[in-house]
């Protein structure tokens, strides 16, 4: 794992060594282009500043890694979008059930609120009905006492 590791820094390196020479060798003769006209006799060097017109900017280049052929960076590379679309789809899933704890809860806590409110309606209905029939018997009673056989 190390040397494959250290290939890969090395083979990076040379890429960018490689670019950098690349890049220096475009603006070497855009510099001796300029030494020349500054050479020359009598030649106006501020004119085209004066004029508005810029000197031509090479176009920007936009460096990609090409496809490897090697089966190794290629294993590397679909182990790793493995790896991203495991920790999305977890992390989905995980959002999701905690969505659903979360309206299991809610729905735990209503059918706790119902219950009681249930419990002090039937608690209420109990005490009422017991209060119902014990002024309900106490006449009943009263009468009967003062019946004499």
């Amino acid at each position: 794992m190390t040397q494959i590791r250290s290939l890969l820094i090395g083979t990076a390196l040379t890429a960018f060594a490689a670019t950098g020479a690349f890049a220096q060798t475009n603006a070497q003769p855009d510099a001796g282009g300029a030494g020349q006209q500054m050479a020359a006799p009598g030649a106006d060097t501020a004119a085209p500043a004066a004029q508005g017109v810029q000197p031509p900017t090479p176009a920007p280049q936009r460096l990609t890694a090409s496809g490897s052929t090697d089966p190794l960076v290629q294993k590397r590379d679909a182990d790793a979008q493995a790896n991203a679309q495991y920790s999305a789809s977890k992390k989905a899933s995980k959002a999701e059930l905690k969505q659903q704890q979360a309206a299991a809860k809610s729905q735990y806590k209503q059918q706790v609120r119902d219950a009681k409110i249930n419990k002090k309606a039937d608690k209420q209905t109990a005490n009422n009905d017991m209060k119902m029939s014990m002024q309900g018997q106490t006449p009943n009673q009263d009468d009967a006492s003062d019946v004499k056989h």
